[in-house]
């Protein structure tokens, strides 16, 4: 009987995919988010050339800066990845390790790019300056925004776990979490290619 009841209450909080209702949504919320990055990124695309003056890409990037920097945010999948396994085997001194560990790396990503911001700013890229500017910082400004919402999702899972407030299932919001988390670093990868490895068109300043 103590099955049975188990799987009925399991099969409350699942749809007809067999996906739970809070996984179906944040796979749904990751679609929507797609499109947007989609539309962005073209965008960029289109219009990083049109600029008649500078700066332009070739004129601001360091792209030995942001290699370190895109390396530090693609450690963090690592940290995620370690989090979820500890938060599966119910170890949650590891899991708060590596859960911090997964947003200071977010906190470095996040102040290399304020600071990457704020040295193009003086070298005179501005979000008005010109097409390329305006395209460049909506583009990873957004992308900037997503990374510092997932460090707060992570710090308040932290913050959660201390308090013992997590779920009977710990590893379930975990996992919510790193989803989110590898999204927007598979994102920053595609972002890092298309803007800062592919190199401007011939003849395009």
């Amino acid at each position: 009987m103590a099955d049975v009841a188990t799987t009925v209450a399991h099969d409350e909080h699942e749809t007809t995919t067999g996906l739970p209702h809070t996984k179906l949504a944040m796979w749904l919320f990751l679609s929507s988010e797609c499109l947007l990055f989609g539309a962005l990124i073209t965008t960029y695309v289109l219009y990083r050339n049109a600029s008649v003056e500078g700066p332009f890409p070739a004129d601001v990037f360091d792209i030995g800066y942001t290699s370190v920097s895109s390396f530090v945010l693609l450690a963090s999948s690592l940290t995620m990845v370690l989090a979820l396994a500890a938060a599966q085997k119910r170890d949650f001194m590891r899991m708060r390790l590596w859960l911090l560990a997964t947003a200071m790396f977010g906190l470095t990503f996040v102040g290399g790019q304020v600071y990457e911001f704020t040295a193009f700013y003086r070298e005179g890229l501005a979000i008005n300056t010109n097409l390329f500017g305006t395209t460049f910082f909506v583009l990873t400004g957004f992308h900037g925004v997503h990374v510092t919402v997932g460090i707060l999702m992570l710090l308040s899972l932290t913050g959660m776990s201390f308090a013992d407030r997590l779920p009977d299932d710990p590893a379930f919001p975990v996992e919510m979490v790193g989803l989110y988390w590898h999204f927007v670093d598979i994102v920053w990868i595609i972002i890092f290619t298309v803007v800062y490895l592919i190199p401007t068109a011939p003849g395009a300043k």
